[in-house]
């Protein structure tokens, strides 16, 4: 009799490794699902026989956080997307996390997947989607294409959605700095009804400070520019020992920050989701930000991770 093994819950697993980083990319959703320096793992991520937890390591697309009650208009015409957040009766994080992508190449130290997303009645547009996920000596770097393959203008946002974590430190000892001069303002389901500078409160973590018991899944944007054009958010030890830091660059002009207080068991508070995003929460109907995509044109970005000392 032939012995079958079921295939792990995310896919297919390609493993990179170069200059002692190493990371594993997963066949749904083409995500990553690990990330280590020297062996010491600098994402929250999740064992091979699990499914994705809390949208760890997920590429969010055409839109990445919620879209209020699913419904937009685009170019005169209406639509209604699934509610994927009945409790909020949001339609949340895009079409292409749980989708398997298909693999177009492979190196030791880089993959790339790819997954052509086809027209739906909810988003009656057809994109190719390409990530090339690469490790070497400066860390990881995710580079992201999205390819407008319809005869007509399309809607497009996207974010990535790791959980960094430094071995041993307590999110509430995480000295932290985030690069947004500016919160969104949000109602009881999470969604923004307004914005508000973020100097001389609670919220200002321009210059790094412990996360303490600040319970976080707020928006930042109005970001302190690097000489690039890109930003990053970092994460410390309090005796700087050790840090990490998640690099984006021009594309992604927001940032969402999440201290995991949702999540339960052990991931209860283990790490922070850092997402760097194109476009705030509900781009597709208030279109701030919003990506448009000419037929044929390809949109382009990057961002990585860098493990400190």
């Amino acid at each position: 009799m032939q012995t079958t093994h079921p295939q792990p819950p995310s896919g297919a697993q390609w493993t990179i490794a170069a200059a002692g980083h190493q990371a594993v990319i997963v066949e749904v959703g083409g995500g990553l699902r690990a990330y280590r320096r020297d062996g010491v793992d600098y994402v929250d991520g999740y064992a091979a026989d699990e499914i994705c937890p809390g949208c760890a390591g997920q590429v969010l697309a055409p839109w990445p956080n919620r879209v209020r009650d699913g419904a937009y208009t685009f170019d005169g015409r209406s639509y209604a997307l699934p509610l994927t957040e009945p409790s909020r009766h949001t339609a949340i994080h895009g079409l292409v996390n749980w989708v398997p992508w298909r693999l177009v190449e492979q190196a030791d130290d880089a993959v790339i997947v790819e997954y052509e997303l086809a027209p739906q009645p909810w988003y009656p547009w057809r994109l190719r989607l390409r990530t090339r996920w690469s490790v070497g000596a400066d860390g990881l770097r995710a580079e992201h294409e999205a390819t407008n393959l319809a005869a007509e203008p399309a809607p497009f946002g996207l974010a990535v959605h790791p959980y960094l974590r430094l071995p041993g430190v307590p999110v509430d000892d995480l000295l932290m700095r985030v690069p947004g001069r500016k919160r969104l303002v949000v109602d009881g389901r999470l969604l923004p009804v307004g914005a508000a500078r973020v100097a001389g409160t609670k919220y200002d973590w321009t210059t790094p400070r412990p996360i303490g018991d600040a319970m976080l899944d707020n928006t930042f944007g109005d970001l302190v520019r690097e000489a690039d054009g890109g930003s990053a958010v970092t994460l410390a030890a309090p005796d700087d020992t050790d840090s990490v830091r998640l690099w984006a660059d021009a594309e992604f002009g927001w940032w969402q920050v999440f201290t995991g207080d949702a999540l339960t068991g052990e991931r209860h508070r283990r790490s922070v989701a850092v997402e760097p995003m194109t476009c705030p929460p509900d781009a597709f109907r208030s279109g701030r930000d919003l990506i448009t995509l000419a037929p044929g044109q390809t949109w382009r970005g990057a961002w990585g991770i860098r493990p400190g000392a």
